[in-house]
């Protein structure tokens, strides 16, 4: 288990209180909860774009609290998506392989085992500025993977898709976390995706978790 402790946050007209919270090694942890719950506090906080003084963040025996953002390798799927739109899905991904120093060799096999398992083969060659959101969705997972994380973290990645694209892309996604065996940790307030992505449910309301629902 990664275990997260006191991370308690006061923004004067809302409070962040957790005083311990598990998030699975493998599988997906849903942090779920509806809109201004603190889902995307908590999210801020994990990356290290907020501060949160005392907190503690153990994974594999290393306090990721204690290591600026680009030190914690995590891989971060923004609701924005956030790909750089000049560049082809093939280069947005290398790019996160090259940023990471990742091996040439094994960046390339990877490339190939996310294609294939999230369909991508047929706008590989495509600026992102031109996909649609379902691609472009696919790509920043794919970016995010790239990298070798030590966790991913995805903030309500399936929110811009309509309903049908939405079934799909969830169940891509499932399958290459398994695959892959990151431990996940996905943001949301739909119920749909905890039902189909979590193996884990915490459930957070007024800035406090309570596990299940």
């Amino acid at each position: 288990m990664s275990l997260v402790e006191n991370l308690h946050r006061d923004y004067g007209d809302f409070k962040l209180s957790i005083n311990q919270w598990e998030i699975l090694d493998e599988g997906v942890t849903v942090l779920w909860g509806p809109s201004g719950s603190g889902k995307t506090s908590v999210f801020r906080i994990l990356l290290g774009l907020e501060d949160c003084p005392g907190m503690k963040w153990t994974y594999q025996g290393v306090d990721l609290a204690r290591l600026k953002t680009p030190d914690r390798h995590l891989g971060v799927v923004f609701q924005t998506l956030d790909l750089f739109p000049h560049l082809t899905a093939e280069e947005n991904m290398m790019f996160a392989a090259r940023a990471r120093k990742v091996d040439a060799a094994k960046a390339q096999a990877r490339m190939k085992e996310l294609v294939g398992t999230l369909k991508m083969e047929s706008f590989l060659q495509r600026p992102a500025s031109v996909l649609s959101g379902g691609e472009k969705q696919r790509v920043a997972i794919s970016r995010a993977i790239m990298g070798e994380p030590r966790l991913l973290l995805l903030d309500e990645p399936f929110s811009a898709l309509d309903q049908e694209l939405r079934e799909e892309s969830r169940k891509l996604v499932k399958n290459v976390i398994e695959q892959e065996k990151i431990p996940t940790l996905l943001v949301t307030h739909d119920q749909r995706d905890v039902e189909v992505m979590a193996n884990k449910i915490t459930t957070i309301r007024n800035g406090q978790l309570v596990e299940g629902y």
